[in-house]
């Protein structure tokens, strides 16, 4: 039995009444583990390509009721070992917090700007990016920049160009004045709805942290509050039971912002659903202010010039030389005509051209840490492509020549490992690797053998044996 605090207890049982019995029992059992399918990597959605090496064939055991391409395992298999994995195929993520999309579903019909605020490592960001209406664009922020870059990989290898990772202070996003049409926080919490998952966090709760998690969530909804358009909603979600986290803070937003609910609280506990414990509602802001409204042609605070000076300075100079490159660049993706391309110093950007106002306004006031889809950089002649590109997709399926791997190559590959046999058929140059045909990323074929370019800060670190 796992030792609760007893404040905890008293608390809770205050909560639950008669049900603290099932509550406990089930804080005592396993934890389900659950999947859910990239939309865009696996169609007809579906992780068992391949009819030898299928990791899940034997492990689903029923869908996740309120989620799409999402599914229950009965055993929790090493992630790390599957190359799907790594390619995006799928993201692990708690069942619970899988329930972002009804409410998306139910209230965001036509495409949007949406801030996930508080984004590491993914999970919901890689939802919403799944589940949004086509050209929404989806900013993904986190404040500390170890996690944000966490965040990049998972988005990057989520594969969706309409994205863009942030690294910012909620108060920071605020001075934005209003620009989104939807907000989400998932607030950082006193996590008791980690318990069963994670027994440490027990060790550290206590009354005074749940006060002070209270008071923090207040003052990252107020300083991200004016980033919100008149009329826009802000979802906000813990993954703890008590209710000075959850209904306290819808009810001061209510009476703080005049913000009606619009989506009654729900309250999921380990015993009635087969997840952990987790807390979703959501609010509208009052639209009482008369506001330029859909689509965003010209954001209040981005005056007409300032855009163009941003968008002077991006703009790829089109020198001979240049737009020959370019127009060989263009042809790495599908659909070109719906991308604008930007050259920085780190080399060339697709941005969806339905996101480039949004970009260039964020570029101007954020700390960007990864948008649209990276292509690559020239150096000298060459041009080396991006492992962004490799995961986009927006990747064009003729851009390169492939070489499939078998999983244990494919494997070593993961582990940033040089190919050693390549067949002489390959040309020499750039090749994308695949596995059960998705795509892993790069390698440059010089004859002899491939050099590596799978990015050295994800490579699989732990042992293959």
């Amino acid at each position: 039995m796992k030792q609760l605090p007893a404040e905890f207890i008293t608390r809770t049982k205050a909560l639950l009444g008669d049900e603290w019995d099932a509550f406990e029992q089930a804080l005592n059992a396993g934890s389900p583990t659950s999947i859910r399918l990239n939309p865009f990597k696996n169609s007809p959605p579906n992780p068992l390509r391949g009819e030898q090496e299928a990791p899940f064939r034997e492990l689903g055991v029923g869908p996740v009721p309120w989620a799409s391409n999402a599914c229950y395992l009965s055993e929790r298999p090493s992630f790390t070992l599957d190359p799907l994995f790594h390619a995006g195929n799928y993201y692990v993520q708690e069942a619970s917090s899988m329930a972002l999309e009804e409410l998306i579903r139910q209230h965001v019909t036509k495409p949007v700007r949406v801030l996930d605020l508080c984004a590491a490592p993914g999970g919901k960001s890689t939802q919403l990016s799944s589940v949004l209406p086509e050209e929404s664009l989806l900013v993904a922020n986190e404040v500390i920049r170890t996690r944000a870059n966490i965040l990049s990989e998972n988005l990057t290898k989520w594969g969706n160009p309409h994205t863009i990772v942030t690294n910012n202070d909620p108060a920071a996003i605020g001075k934005l004045g209003a620009f989104f049409d939807v907000i989400v926080v998932d607030a950082p919490c006193s996590g008791e709805g980690m318990f069963r998952k994670d027994p440490a966090s027990i060790a550290e709760w206590s009354v005074a942290n749940v006060q002070l998690c209270a008071e923090r969530q207040r003052r990252i909804v107020a300083d991200v509050w004016p980033a919100l358009l008149p009329g826009g909603l802000l979802i906000y979600s813990t993954c703890t039971y008590n209710r000075e986290e959850n209904e306290e803070n819808i009810d001061w937003m209510c009476s703080e912002f005049g913000a009606p609910v619009i989506e009654k609280p729900r309250r999921f506990l380990p015993h009635r659903t087969k997840g952990e414990g987790f807390f979703i509602a959501a609010v509208r802001k009052p639209s009482s202010e008369a506001f330029p409204h859909h689509h965003h042609a010209h954001d209040p605070q981005s005056p007409k010039n300032k855009t163009k000076s941003v968008g002077a300075t991006l703009a790829v100079a089109q020198s001979s030389a240049q737009s020959s490159a370019q127009s060989s660049i263009t042809q790495l993706i599908k659909n070109p005509n719906q991308f604008r391309i930007f050259e920085n110093k780190n080399g060339f950007t697709a941005i969806p051209t339905t996101g480039v106002a949004g970009y260039l306004l964020l570029k101007e006031r954020l700390k960007i840490v990864s948008a649209g889809v990276h292509l690559g950089e020239m150096k000298g002649k060459d041009f080396i492509p991006s492992h962004s590109l490799a995961m986009s997709c927006a990747l064009s399926s003729n851009a390169f020549p492939t070489l499939e791997l078998d999983k244990t190559t494919a494997l070593n590959y993961l582990k940033k490992e040089a190919l050693q046999t390549i067949s002489p058929d390959l040309p020499k140059g750039h090749l994308l690797v695949t596995y059960l045909g998705c795509p892993l990323g790069f390698v440059k074929n010089i004859g002899n053998r491939a050099n590596n370019l799978y990015p050295q800060e994800w490579r699989i670190r732990m042992s293959l044996a």
